[in-house]
């Protein structure tokens, strides 16, 4: 029995080794190699661009416009050089554009200071505009093969879930990161592999409502193993329709599929509610999304 003054330690996690010969013989057999950017030969600048579009999109979603977009611009000059219209047009409905911007931005600074070539160091990505801590990480291991901690909702998840607690919380903080660091193996190619296995494995197994242990590799060395993730306040569905997200979209929809500029009574028509489309309209021209011509008519930017 437990004395009074005693306090109950979580469970160690496991050792670098254990996990990398639990973890990568599961993740050679389901690692989803049909998402594009996985392909032999995709070069960093690719995955870049697909972890930048993977932020706050499902992957499926994603797979067809990387596809389309890798097909039309793919080096970092070319994105450089484009027309920010044409770049925000492919963009499409993936929502959240004031990433194609910051991409754009990216390619400019790497066209530029980087002479064309994507770093490998995580210092000098994080140095490039639009790319965090977790964007610099992922492009390191995921293409040059480094030794990093990589960090998402997924990998966070199955850390803590390692080390016996039903989730992590909805930031990453520095002790997730030492946590990962703490997991992977001091061989740089394999620690890659760990990183990338880590987060497959929360993407499709130890996933944010249930925990498939059976199918795990890493049950057996679990502190969370068998047990069930606990109830928790129903997550409703986010609104979208009638947000100022939604009408901003359907400005941004109406300006791209436009052959020119567009009259302020047909951006008017978009939406119902009129002061939802002036502050709407207000927050596009602000991020840079949209401009005027010298007949105060709406469009892309020109730049």
């Amino acid at each position: 029995m437990r004395a009074a003054s005693e306090t109950p330690t979580e469970p160690a996690l496991p050792s670098p080794e254990l996990l990398a010969e639990r973890l990568l013989p599961w993740f050679d057999a389901n690692n989803r190699t049909e998402l594009p950017w996985r392909r032999p030969g995709t070069t960093a600048w690719g995955v870049l661009v697909s972890e930048v579009m993977s932020q706050q999109t499902q992957v499926a979603r994603v797979a067809p416009v990387w596809e389309a977009w890798m097909e039309r611009w793919p080096t970092p000059a070319d994105l450089a050089a484009a027309p920010t219209a044409d770049v925000l047009r492919e963009w499409g409905r993936m929502g959240y554009p004031r990433r194609a911007l910051r991409l754009q931005e990216c390619a400019r600074a790497i066209a530029e200071d980087h002479g064309g070539t994507v770093p490998a160091d995580p210092a000098e990505l994080e140095k490039l505009p639009g790319i965090g801590n977790y964007t610099a990480a992922a492009v390191a291991v995921f293409h040059y093969g480094g030794r990093h901690a990589v960090v998402d909702t997924n990998v966070r998840r199955v850390v803590a879930r390692l080390g016996g607690r039903a989730d992590a919380g909805t930031a990453t903080t520095r002790a997730d990161l030492a946590a990962t660091a703490s997991l992977l193996p001091e061989d740089a190619p394999t620690a890659a592999r760990v990183s990338l296995a880590l987060m497959e494995l929360g993407a499709l197994v130890c996933t944010a409502r249930k925990t498939e242990c059976a199918a795990c590799p890493l049950s057996d060395a679990c502190g969370f193993s068998g047990q069930e993730v606990p109830a928790g306040p129903s997550r409703k569905r986010q609104r979208y329709k009638g947000t100022n997200r939604h009408v901003r979209g359907e400005v941004m929809a109406l300006l791209r599929d436009a052959d020119g500029p567009v009259e302020r009574a047909r951006i008017d028509a978009v939406w119902h509610d009129a002061r939802m489309v002036n502050e709407a309209v207000a927050q596009l021209i602000e991020d840079g999304l949209i401009g005027t011509d010298e007949a105060g008519r709406f469009e892309l930017p020109s730049r």
